[in-house]
């Protein structure tokens, strides 16, 4: 197998749980993957440097952020978003699509046009076409690039839901024209169609025609229940190609990832870790830990013993509560930098338990714990 292309590997399952490898010539990923997500090009309040110390193997960024700022000139400047944030494994960059939804208030959609957006900056007027979205992942030289899509809120009107499989298939097709043949970085399609099965694999029937190097699920995680989001997952990941990446994005907790993966689900990427870190929200192997909590003011042990990352074994829960109450800018970064580790120790777990064939076991300890 040639290293220097984009490709998948899937060495084995665990009934409908997966183990493999996404190799890209900036290093290898370990499925199934948390992505940190770092969407300003930077993993809040965390060095890359100690992002790498965590085993995390690969980051995601934002198209349509990096796009406003610091904006293509200063990316092309420095060749690419690796070497201007310091962070040389693979990067994952969304493609604007979430924000079409997120900040629908500044953005009007013309299928033959694209996203004409109002920047949330400074009010400037701009284009997000399929075509400019991967020019802009090409400047921000991701080594995955997903397509543009329309990413709509949750509802249940079918018609809106068609209509954004339609808008999304349309784009994807032109933003594989201007993709290209590169076979060193992968392009990912975006399945849409809300929680009917019928629009999924509508959707998904679609992108498979067009051709990608992995699929997504994109549309979950916008105000379904979990038990919402696994059903429209055990209904839908098994048409997905076997010998393709799957990744559902912005999801979430260790439940649902949990969850997803018993799916079939090989990607993760969430702001979670660093935004609970940022108030006070730790992941540990007992479950969450409020460190705001009293009870914490005078419990001398640490989060995790095992964990020497910037010695975060040697700093008591007693330590973090009282940062968090004197607002402390410190006690978001060693909350953050925890939680990270957390999350892909916990990675490590499951890929661990689906090789030895006893997911399930691992599954049922730690579901209902999150």
């Amino acid at each position: 197998m040639c290293k220097l292309q984009f490709s998948f590997e899937l060495k084995t399952q665990d009934e409908k749980a997966r183990l493999g490898k996404i190799i890209t010539p900036r290093g290898s990923i370990d499925t199934p993957a948390f992505m940190p997500v770092g969407t300003l090009g930077t993993v809040k309040g965390v060095f890359s440097e100690d992002i790498v110390e965590t085993g995390s193997q690969i980051i995601l960024g934002n198209t349509y952020h990096l796009m406003i700022r610091p904006g293509t000139d200063v990316l092309d400047l420095f060749g690419g978003l690796h070497n201007f944030m310091n962070w040389q494994k693979p990067i994952l960059t969304d493609s604007g699509g979430f924000q079409i939804m997120s900040l629908a208030k500044l953005n009007k959609i013309d299928i033959n046009i694209g996203a004409v957006f109002s920047s949330h900056i400074d009010g400037k007027k701009f284009v997000l076409s399929p075509e400019k979205s991967i020019q802009i992942q090409k400047s921000i030289n991701s080594d995955i690039l997903m397509v543009l899509d329309e990413c709509p809120s949750l509802t249940k009107d079918k018609d809106k839901l068609i209509s954004a499989i339609q808008i999304s298939t349309s784009w994807a097709k032109r933003c594989k024209i201007e993709f290209g043949n590169n076979t060193k970085k992968g392009l990912f399609g975006i399945v849409q169609g809300g929680l009917y099965k019928n629009l999924r694999l509508d959707s998904l029937e679609k992108l498979v025609s067009i051709g990608f190097d992995g699929y997504a699920m994109g549309g979950l995680a916008v105000g379904e229940n979990q038990e919402e989001m696994f059903n429209i997952l055990n209904n839908t990941v098994d048409y997905m190609p076997k010998n393709k990446p799957r990744y559902l994005m912005g999801v979430g907790t260790p439940s649902d990832i949990l969850g997803a993966v018993k799916s079939g689900i090989d990607m993760f990427d969430c702001v979670m870790p660093t935004r609970s870190g940022r108030t006070g929200l730790a992941f540990t192997w007992e479950g969450k830990i409020n460190l705001r909590n009293a009870k914490f003011q005078k419990d001398k042990t640490p989060l995790d013993s095992n964990t020497t990352i910037r010695n975060l074994n040697l700093y008591s829960k007693s330590y973090l509560n009282h940062l968090i109450k004197t607002n402390e800018i410190l006690a978001s970064m060693l909350i953050s930098l925890h939680n990270i580790n957390f999350y892909q120790q916990f990675m490590l777990k499951i890929r661990k338990e689906i090789k030895k064939g006893t997911f399930n076991n691992f599954y049922n300890k730690y579901i209902d714990m999150f």
